[in-house]
């Protein structure tokens, strides 16, 4: 296999109608030595088995309007079923009073190297310790398997600028960098103009020398 060239030096254009960002990667070898916190007062974390697409699509909209979650909304409804429906994936919600407020989502394809896929709360559910809590569980649920030797996942910088000091309180390393080039959903109407706010939308963007 051929090995993709690193980015050179300098500036990048990035065309008109995307988005780009800067991914880091970060990953868990070992259970870290803590005691796993409690879940807060009325929160339970249960397994999603059957999701269908519009519920999902809008509890994952809910959660990542503000920070441009955008995958998700890019795939179709005919792909993202096939996808939640995938026997590798496995599906959390933490929920309060009947209702879901964020999301765990977990790739087992390689049962000893898992990917959190997605991380997430809604913003009801922000502060109190749900965040810690849930990736608590999600660490717990991980190495409680044999098999695993590792757990990882990734952010970006248009994600909260909160998630990246997060997860290594919690005990993730980071290890690699990499940028991300995607549609801007606001663009294409997957999203409303309004979500991203730290994010300026461009609609007519031109080259930056301003040509």
């Amino acid at each position: 296999m051929t090995e993709r060239p690193f980015v050179a030096d300098g500036y990048h254009p990035i065309p008109p109608g995307k988005l780009a960002t800067v991914v880091t990667y970060l990953e868990m070898t070992r259970r870290p030595d803590r005691a796993p916190r409690p879940a807060p007062e009325g929160y339970t974390l249960e397994a999603v088995t059957a999701w269908p697409t519009a519920a999902y699509k809008a509890l994952y909209t809910e959660i990542g309007w503000e920070w441009l979650w955008s995958s998700r909304l890019r795939m179709g409804d005919a792909r993202l079923a096939a996808r939640l429906a995938d026997p590798d994936l496995r599906n959390y919600c933490p929920v309060k009073d009947g209702r879901r407020l964020g999301m765990l989502e977990m790739d087992h394809a390689e049962p000893d190297n898992i990917e959190i896929t997605f991380f997430g709360l809604s913003p009801a559910a922000i502060g109190g310790g749900v965040g810690g809590w849930m990736m608590d569980r999600a660490i717990d649920m991980a190495f409680s398997r044999s098999s695993t030797r590792r757990l990882w996942l990734h952010t970006c910088h248009l994600d909260s600028p909160q998630a990246l000091p997060f997860y290594q309180r919690l005990g993730f390393v980071p290890f690699a960098r990499a940028v991300e080039v995607f549609d801007d959903v606001r663009l294409t109407g997957e999203l409303d103009p309004a979500a991203g706010p730290h994010v300026p939308l461009i609609r007519n963007a031109r080259r930056p020398d301003g040509v």
